[in-house]
């Protein structure tokens, strides 16, 4: 039975699922937590609610439609994304193989506020392990970050580079960090160099040599894991056509992340043009 994966448990994501089970796809929907519409007290603005609605319960409703459709729903967060024969969704818990994605987390979490990541994005500032750790092989780098995606992210860059150090920037690191990997849980104070990145100092002045540093603060949003898999994008938004599709194959977007109007009506308006494009796409395999 040909099957979907939708990555992403807001409006959009479950939208998209809705018209994928009914249509007989085998439905997944891979979701961790509500996001942003979590801080929503009172939506007053979308059809079909005589009084206002906070945002915790349209999502809880969306979801319990879903499942009661058929969608499996597994809370898990998504860290990756690749194909071999078939596309992959590589989350904490596993792996999950698909004929079709539909990426619906959202837009991308902001820059952190540490003098120098933005002067040295391009130079030696990447939030791409899987694009850019070919040109720091055997060089010394650091990830930002102290979750599943950074340790991710620190995974994928050990085999080619010659050294990984984690930097939490004050925050405690998850608990199974490899020993390979070394932890400095310091607040940094900046990042320095001349023409590329050269260093991070850290606020008791201490500082470390590095080529490159990997931003993954966070969970990985839908521009993040869609630069994996050379999915193009435009600054913080994945680039799709009036179908919803991206440049790669069987690969659909919708929601805040493609941009626009950042409403829960655009949201669900575009899963369920991704899902119906997604089922045309699956029937022609």
């Amino acid at each position: 039975m040909k099957n979907i994966v939708i990555i992403g448990t807001g409006p959009a994501g479950i939208s998209s699922a809705l018209y994928t089970v009914r249509a007989g796809i085998d439905t997944t929907v891979i979701g961790k937590g509500i996001g942003a519409l979590e801080k929503a007290e009172k939506i007053e603005n979308y059809y079909g609610f005589p009084e206002p609605v906070t945002g915790r319960e349209l999502i809880e409703n969306g979801i319990a439609q879903a499942k009661r459709m058929g969608v499996k729903i597994i809370t898990d967060e998504v860290v990756g994304l690749g194909y071999d024969e078939k596309l992959r969704v590589k989350a904490t818990l596993g792996e999950h193989s698909a004929d079709c994605i539909i990426l619906t987390t959202g837009t991308s979490r902001k820059t952190p506020a540490i003098q120098g990541i933005l002067e040295y994005e391009g130079r030696g500032v990447s939030y791409c392990a899987v694009c850019d750790a070919f040109f720091y092989r055997k060089k010394d780098v650091a990830v930002l970050g102290c979750c599943e995606y950074a340790l991710k992210e620190a995974m994928e860059l050990l085999p080619v580079v010659n050294s990984v150090t984690l930097i939490t920037n004050g925050t405690e690191p998850i608990p199974k960090i490899p020993p390979e990997i070394k932890i400095i849980p310091k607040k940094i104070k900046e990042f320095a160099g001349n023409q590329v990145l050269e260093k991070v100092i850290f606020e008791d002045s201490t500082e470390i040599p590095v080529a490159g540093v990997f931003v993954a603060v966070g969970v990985a949003g839908s521009v993040d894991l869609a630069k994996k898999i050379g999915i193009i994008t435009d600054g913080n938004i994945i680039v799709v056509d009036d179908r919803m599709a991206t440049n790669v194959p069987g690969v659909y977007a919708a929601g805040d992340c493609t941009g626009g109007m950042l409403q829960i009506a655009k949201a669900v308006y575009q899963g369920a043009v991704a899902g119906t494009e997604a089922v045309k796409y699956i029937r022609t395999m």
